[in-house]
């Protein structure tokens, strides 16, 4: 008689599913195999210097913000919180940008780290057939500046972005435009994304949805994580 194997353990700090089961999801779900990625707080931590940038303008313009208020806003995009600073404090919101962007590119993209887990993630794409690809707000150039000073530049098939004429997320036509170009599977891609607007977008496109971090949605995602590592225990598990 064959010897009866024993259920492997799993750790629940390893995997965090907050929409569905974990074994139904294992026995129903379709794979997952290519991976659309926002960039900012999602590939590399650069709210900080954000941040940073946008309260030293502020001082420069004679206004003063805290630095979680700032950083709160640019969580919800940029644009917003630079158009919500220039009216609370009556200045020019295109002098108001203008020296924002001075102000960042002073920042070198090193110091502006990848996320820890991010580039095995990555490399477990690939390494399985499948594509990474930024949909992104932020411009090409210096998309291309953060993948270079961390090495990452392989690692990725293709950037979109808003910059090429797509309109902004929650609209899904940056994702879309991936799908269509790569000739993806929706059921078999997922969007990674720390904002709501990023899993409006994925729902939107047809996609599997990932919150990576803790804020609140108003859209649930298919799965939430807080660290990478969890993200790859999933797709071993989903591809085993």
């Amino acid at each position: 008689m064959a010897p009866v194997s024993t259920p492997r353990r799993i750790n629940p700090n390893n995997i965090c599913l907050p929409v569905r089961d974990f074994f139904h999801d294992q026995l129903s779900a379709p794979v997952i195999k290519n991976l659309l990625w926002d960039v900012d707080g999602t590939l590399f931590d650069t709210y900080p210097a954000i941040t940073y940038a946008i309260s030293k303008t502020l001082g420069k313009m004679g206004a003063s913000a805290a630095l979680n208020v700032i950083d709160g806003l640019a969580r919800q995009s940029i644009d917003y919180c630079l158009g919500t600073l220039s009216q609370r404090f009556k200045l020019d919101p295109d002098l108001l940008r203008l020296r924002f962007a001075e102000s960042y590119r002073t920042i070198p993209p090193a110091n502006q780290p990848l996320f820890p887990g991010v580039r095995e993630v990555c490399e477990w794409t690939h390494a399985h057939g499948g594509r990474n690809i930024i949909v992104t707000h932020r411009a090409i150039s210096s998309t291309r500046s953060l993948l270079e000073a961390h090495e990452m530049t392989s690692s990725f098939d293709a950037i979109f972005s808003v910059e090429q004429g797509y309109p902004r997320k929650p609209d899904p036509a940056l994702l879309e435009a991936a799908i269509r170009q790569f000739k993806l599977e929706q059921a078999e891609t997922l969007m990674i994304g720390d904002r709501d607007l990023d899993i409006q977008a994925g729902r939107a496109a047809g996609v599997q949805t990932c919150l990576f971090g803790r804020v609140q949605l108003s859209t649930p995602a298919d799965y939430r994580i807080d660290r990478y590592d969890q993200l790859l225990n999933l797709l071993r598990n989903k591809n085993e």
